[in-house]
């Protein structure tokens, strides 16, 4: 790190606050003046340099499966009826089983992601993807609470996976300026997914017994394995060493830097001269055109919405990696250093979350908005099956579409609006961008979460008509949806050096 903290001194912006960069091209016209942050190497086969369609596509099967394993964690819920009547499930143990489900979600990332980062995302995919398909015909035959229990543990501890490793593969893909719309469709699918699967259990157990919500399970991760297995490809990138895998006035030190995990510590202290109030003066001298250098040189912009790929200087003497190659088991990072911090990626996330304000406080703003809808889900499951709603399956089921619309809406604002935002910023403060810019857009959205939360839960505490609740879960989910893509994307711009690593693990 303190070597890559050098070459960030070269071009005036070893003092900025983590994530703030060159994004804008003052001496470009409007529309071609977007600089492609992080800089991609020359080097064909960075993910950076992808086209489009394979970016999009990888994109697409990485959302295929984040689909699923939300799916699989919240089409449970509709059962509970069936499997009351069935198996004797109290509501007690049904609600125990759920919570255990979520204690699992919040420690399996810590455990697991250190694979990915070693071995690859790939393989990390193709692994949960298998457990997530034994595990479906574990639920189908479902007989005892130890049954209940473990699967729920199980399922969530490597389910946590599709809300971590997610930020992982768009940090390795996209560019800062694109992690917005990303996010947001993440958010959208993950949220959607959840809404629709209960959707859709409560028709099947009503239908044709609550099973079969897992049997469809079954066959949808069996095709899942196949789709995943030869279509996703390896987003971790390991550049060669050679100094012409290098882009122009790229050094071997930070193209390595664009792939190698860096100790939390390090990077928190090579930032901390930021906090003595040195960016004033680094924000001053960007101002008059003194103190960084003219990042607006960069060639590699782009024009509309279109990258100039032309301008891009590709080293042509490295080869692409063939069909099979970027379809390999594993990517696994040799270095020593890599297989000493194997651990250590383990618990810093923890050291992060008690040491960086920033992190905290996604974090809360994050955990918050989840386990408040957690806790809807699993009311909304229990009461309304009683007086004096009475609902079976399938209704439990429908009141899943308020959430599904709400959720609809909140992304389809919040993506184009998110990027469009810190660009539009970025073009006042001289080409500056700073992660926080993307803050102001969770303002239209704030009020929407208490009042449709607080809508919510007097509806339900007062046996209101079910209307009044479904408008509530409408209301809460326009507003978590935006904030938490907006938050998720923050902090992957803040900490894009360690994104791969700690940060993602949140």
């Amino acid at each position: 790190m303190p070597s890559s903290s050098a070459n960030s001194a070269a071009d005036g912006s070893a003092m900025w606050p983590p994530g703030t960069v060159r994004l804008g091209d003052t001496n470009a016209s409007a529309g071609s003046d977007i600089i492609l942050q992080p800089r991609p190497t020359s080097d064909p086969n960075d993910p950076l340099n992808w086209p489009e369609w394979r970016k999009y596509l990888n994109m697409g099967l990485v959302c295929f499966y984040v689909a699923m394993v939300a799916e699989f964690i919240n089409a449970g819920t509709p059962t509970w009826g069936p499997m009351h009547e069935e198996l004797g499930y109290s509501y007690e143990v049904l609600n125990d089983s759920y919570a255990a489900g979520c204690a699992a979600l919040a420690i399996g990332s810590l455990i697991l992601i250190p694979f990915a980062l070693k071995f690859g995302r790939r393989p990390v995919y193709l692994f949960s993807t298998v457990l997530q398909f034994a595990l479906s015909i574990w639920s189908a035959k479902m007989r005892t609470v130890a049954d209940l229990m473990l699967i729920n543990v199980l399922q969530c501890f490597f389910g946590s996976l599709a809300e971590v490793i997610v930020q992982m593969t768009i940090a390795d893909v996209f560019f800062v300026h694109q992690r917005g719309r990303m996010n947001a469709i993440y958010v959208w699918v993950w949220l959607l997914s959840s809404y629709l699967g209960s959707l859709i259990a409560g028709f099947v157990a009503k239908g044709q017994g609550w099973r079969w919500i897992w049997w469809w399970n079954v066959i949808i991760f069996g095709i899942t394995i196949f789709i995943v297995g030869f279509g996703y490809e390896e987003t971790k990138y390991c550049p060669t060493t050679s100094p012409t895998s290098m882009s122009n006035g790229q050094s071997e030190t930070e193209s390595k830097h664009h792939s190698t995990s860096i100790p939390a510590e390090n990077f928190i202290k090579d930032k901390t001269s930021v906090l003595e109030g040195k960016l004033s003066t680094e924000l001053k001298g960007t101002s008059s055109g003194q103190g960084i250098a003219d990042l607006a040189s960069i060639p590699a912009v782009e024009e509309g919405a279109l990258r100039d790929i032309a301008s891009i200087q590709m080293d042509l003497s490295i080869p692409k990696r063939t069909y099979r190659e970027r379809l390999a088991l594993t990517n696994t990072t040799s270095s020593g250093e890599a297989n000493n911090a194997f651990l250590r990626h383990m618990y810093q996330p923890l050291i992060l979350l008690a040491t960086v304000p920033a992190i905290a406080y996604a974090a809360l703003v994050y955990g918050i908005l989840v386990g408040l809808g957690d806790v809807m889900s699993t009311t909304l499951s229990t009461y309304l099956t009683q007086e004096p709603y009475n609902f079976t399956s399938d209704q439990i089921g429908l009141m899943s579409l308020p959430r599904m619309i709400g959720v609809s809406i909140g992304a389809l604002i919040v993506g184009p609006m998110s990027d469009w935002w810190i660009v539009y910023l970025s073009r006042r403060r001289n080409g500056i961008y700073d992660p926080e810019m993307r803050l102001w857009c969770i303002i239209p959205f704030l009020l929407f979460v208490p009042a449709g939360a607080l809508l919510f839960g007097i509806g339900l505490n007062n046996h209101l008509s079910w209307p009044i609740i479904a408008i509530g879960l409408a209301l809460y989910n326009i507003g978590v949806t935006p904030i938490n893509s907006l938050i998720i994307t923050y902090l992957t711009d803040s900490y894009t050096d360690v994104s791969r690593a700690e940060i993602s693990t949140l």
